[in-house]
């Protein structure tokens, strides 16, 4: 008898998805307290377990602290299916998720996204194989860039409407972004304004000019935070977000960021770029509340700036 083609072809059975409860929080509750009266049908001892198998999910991050402080305003999604899984990277922490953002706090070092020589191993890359792994249709946008040694705060969009919403409205949906940048030597004044327009040369290096037909507005306010003997500590706030903005301007104003030779640093004596975009604030795409986030500090900017 004659083989059927489909024979000896082991069969793909279709995605089938998770089943999610998902539970908005109005009020201020321990997680187990909240979850036992949102799930009054489930027994105490079936939701310690969900808890202790990854099953419940705060702002997106599993969570297993049965006391685990919820605050209003707060998403809880509980799997009933398996266990929401564990993100973890070395270098890209996921701070918050929900169905429409992924805020993430990006190490120096890792390409925000592929170039036409590196297509994998890249924030996007890394985040794309982690939302796909609960749904193969699962999709992710890029919204925003930091450049490969900045580390700090970035945002990613898991739909398209959340994608377009933000970069149509960028300059209204974010509020505030704050980055914290150590420059060497002692800057004088110590709050001020920096304005010109950004070019760029044919080997892709930023350069000032007051020509504004040759390049871009750019506006960048800084302030003292912390001085050292040798450098000092920023606080830096962007009316505009240009191409390697920040970098071009402290140059500028005769204070590289410390480890950035290409565009004037002397030394790295934390073996990297001492850029980091700690704040975050803007008006969810979705949801249109308001959305804040921070990160503290790095240790070795602190290093740089002890006296």
């Amino acid at each position: 008898m004659p083989r059927r083609a489909s024979e000896g072809k082991q069969r793909v059975s279709p995605f089938k998805p998770d089943v999610i409860n998902k539970y908005n929080v109005t009020e201020d509750a321990p997680l187990l307290e909240f979850l036992i009266s949102a799930m009054p049908e489930v027994k105490r001892t079936r939701l310690k377990q969900m808890l202790g198998h990854d099953q419940v999910a705060v702002n997106g991050i599993p969570q297993r602290q049965f006391d685990h402080e919820l605050k209003a305003g707060d998403e809880v999604k509980v799997n009933f299916t398996r266990e929401f899984k564990v993100f973890y990277h070395r270098r890209l922490k996921i701070v918050y998720e929900d169905d429409d953002i992924i805020v993430v706090n990006k190490g120096y070092g890792l390409l925000s996204m592929g170039t036409d020589t590196k297509k994998d191993g890249t924030a996007y890359s890394i985040l794309r194989d982690y939302v796909k792994w609960a749904n193969p249709m699962n999709k992710l946008f890029i919204v925003h860039r930091l450049d490969r040694d900045t580390s700090g705060l970035m945002m990613f969009a898991k739909n398209e409407k959340a994608k377009e919403t933000m970069q149509h409205n960028w300059n209204n949906m974010v509020l505030n972004r704050k980055y914290l940048a150590v420059v060497e030597g002692d800057v004088e004044p110590s709050e001020g304004v920096v304005r010109s327009y950004l070019a760029e040369t044919s080997k892709y290096e930023v350069y000032s000019t007051d020509d504004p037909s040759k390049g871009q507005l750019a506006v960048t306010r800084y302030k003292t935070l912390k001085q050292g003997p040798n450098y000092t500590m920023l606080e830096v706030e962007l009316d505009t977000g240009r191409k390697n903005q920040i970098r071009v301007h402290m140059k500028d104003l005769g204070h590289p960021i410390s480890g950035d030779r290409r565009y004037g640093a002397g030394a790295s004596p934390i073996h990297r770029l001492a850029l980091h975009a700690q704040t975050l604030r803007f008006v969810h795409p979705v949801t249109r509340r308001e959305m804040n986030f921070s990160t503290p500090i790095p240790a070795s900017f602190l290093s740089l700036t002890r006296r």
